[in-house]
């Protein structure tokens, strides 16, 4: 069990936002962090601590004036830290080669390969053609709707008609490296695990999952080492004091194994 740390850029700042806030109308979020560093600091920070597998996500869609500043953002914090960071938000078969050839381990991937509610099995094989399987990270971060676990896309706002449960996860683990999981209902709250949505992934045996959402204490963080039996890797972001909450990164970076 591993903490992944990660590096959330929002209109050209590095934010921690509440999950389910995001909508590209207005580029509006709900904000919990705003940092008054650049993103490098962040990398440069995870670079020293030996923390590997971190993900950088880019919040703002390609149409949004503040993109640009964005993607600058997460190049800095790639070169800061080549080879060490995943990188997310936008990535499609098109442009995941020039991530990988700028630092980048992975690339992640949602809308690409969820369009239009329906798994895209043609645009998964392009991907993995173009940079590999080896370096490709599928986010199936979840909301719950009517008793399951529907993925959802476009930087959670739209569900797709896709469950969620452990045969879905072995069917996509040939096109990809790991799973990325945010239980978005209960992301960016720091008000505890989602206990039902840890315990699924928890009997996954496969790909690396990396679970985040909720996790605002170190009691959050044992109760998530039970349910899971401490098979799945996991990452905190606004409950970190990193990023003004009250949970100790120097306490949380020691999860290395």
């Amino acid at each position: 069990m591993r903490f992944r740390p990660c590096i959330d850029i929002h209109n050209g700042k590095v934010k921690q936002i509440v999950g389910g806030s995001l909508r590209d109308e207005g580029n509006q979020a709900t904000e919990n962090f705003a940092s008054e560093m650049d993103a490098d600091y962040y990398a440069d920070l995870y670079r020293k601590d030996g923390l590997k597998g971190g993900h950088i996500i880019l919040l703002n869609p390609p149409s949004s004036e503040y993109y640009k500043k964005t993607l600058e953002q997460a190049e800095k914090a790639l070169r800061a830290y080549p080879g060490g960071m995943q990188i997310g938000g936008g990535v499609t078969a098109e442009n995941a080669s020039g991530y990988i050839e700028k630092g980048a381990s992975h690339v992640i991937v949602t809308s690409y390969v969820f369009k239009g509610g329906k798994i895209r099995w043609d645009a998964m094989e392009k991907l993995k053609r173009e940079v590999g399987k080896e370096h490709v990270v599928i986010d199936v971060s979840c909301r719950k709707k009517d008793g399951q676990y529907y993925i959802v896309t476009d930087r959670w706002q739209t569900f797709t008609d896709v469950v969620l449960n452990e045969q879905i996860l072995k069917e996509l683990a040939g096109y990809s490296d790991e799973f990325l999981v945010h239980g978005v209902d209960v992301e960016g709250k720091a008000a505890g695990v989602d206990k039902h949505l840890a315990e699924l992934l928890g009997r996954y045996h496969g790909n690396p999952v990396t679970y985040a959402g909720g996790i605002g204490s170190m009691e959050d963080l044992e109760q998530f080492a039970h349910l899971t039996k401490g098979c799945l890797d996991f990452t905190i972001g606004s409950a970190l004091d990193l990023f003004g909450g009250t949970l100790p990164y120097e306490k949380v970076r020691k999860y290395r194994s």
